[in-house]
């Protein structure tokens, strides 16, 4: 039984993506959230749970992209569609925008299963965080309504998290070799801060983690060249 159940936890991944993309198309923007946090967690123990009972395999490699596409490819794609659709735009057609968001995510999930130098940490930003701030974009209108009702804005976040998604930008992973406090510094600041974050704002505070995991990416391997 033990070989199956990390294809078993990826299943559930595209099963809590299948549903956010339900509440989705219904509007239910705010609840899809929870369901991609739900998705993220079975992401990431379906990976530790291969790696802890030594069960990796090229079935579980496939499955895992393939329900990561569906989580975190589809499932940002209708959330921004959505959003462009409820913005102050004339245009019918704008709201297809995206769905370039889907577009890309699946060009850097490909690019992620046969790029060598991603075994360890990231080139470009990954689906999971990418969606996590698509998903946060309704919690933040609810304090600044100005900037995600706005179309130009929404289009411009659309063009940028699409271009970060395949940039050659180095991004570390949160997958743990060991847990000493000198050899994942970066590391574990960025965990506590992130759940301060939080634990503080909730789903607003998703863009600023965002822009905290880019910045100590920067540092982390800029001391990493050193």
């Amino acid at each position: 039984m033990k070989k199956h159940l990390p294809n078993a936890l990826t299943c559930a991944n595209l099963l809590s993506g299948c549903i956010g993309i339900v509440f989705s198309f219904n509007g239910e923007l705010k609840i899809a959230a929870y369901f991609v946090i739900l998705s993220g967690i079975f992401d990431f123990f379906d990976g530790m749970v291969a790696r802890m009972l030594n069960v990796k395999g090229d079935l579980g490699k496939q499955l895992d992209s393939l329900a990561d596409m569906v989580s975190f490819g589809f499932l940002p794609g209708v959330i921004m569609f959505q959003l462009l659709k409820l913005s102050n735009s004339a245009n019918e057609y704008l709201p297809y925008f995206g769905f370039l968001i889907t577009i890309f995510s699946a060009l850097r999930l490909a690019k992620f299963n046969i790029d060598e130098r991603q075994t360890v940490d990231f080139i470009g930003l990954n689906t999971p965080m990418n969606t996590l701030f698509i998903v946060s974009l309704p919690y933040v209108a609810i304090s600044y309504p100005e900037l995600v009702n706005n179309w130009v804005i929404l289009s411009i976040v659309t063009a940028l998290t699409s271009y970060l998604l395949v940039s050659e930008i180095r991004i570390f992973s949160l997958k743990f070799s060991n847990f000493s406090w000198k050899d994942n510094k970066i590391k574990f600041i960025f965990v506590i801060l992130s759940f301060t974050l939080f634990a503080w704002l909730q789903f607003i505070a998703i863009p600023l983690v965002l822009a905290l995991y880019i910045g100590l990416s920067f540092i982390y391997f800029s001391k990493k060249t050193n």
